[in-house]
């Protein structure tokens, strides 16, 4: 058995929330092709339908894993809006940089 110090064990938290950013940079970028889309498709930016689809999603996927899903649920919320408001500005309706 390996023995870990409290600074090994925060070390491996940092490496993996440097990676949760990383991912949802990642997500974020995806904003674009997504707007490309739903403009072709003619559909508004906020597609409320979709949105319940990813949360259901990652509720259950939180439940398989053993996580609190209603925190998880939260955190998707806020990860859509992020996506939401990154299309509202690629589309010049928001105020983001």
């Amino acid at each position: 058995m390996v023995f870990m110090t409290i600074e090994n064990v925060r070390q491996e938290i940092e490496n993996i929330d440097r990676e949760l950013v990383k991912l949802i940079a990642k997500r974020v970028e995806f904003a674009d092709d997504i707007l490309k889309y739903k403009h072709q498709a003619n559909l508004p930016i906020n597609d409320d339908t979709q949105n319940d689809v990813v949360i259901d999603r990652a509720v259950s996927i939180a439940t398989e894993k053993g996580l609190d899903s209603t925190v998880v649920k939260q955190i998707f919320k806020l990860l859509i809006q992020m996506n939401i408001e990154r299309q509202h500005e690629l589309s010049g309706e928001g105020n983001l940089p």
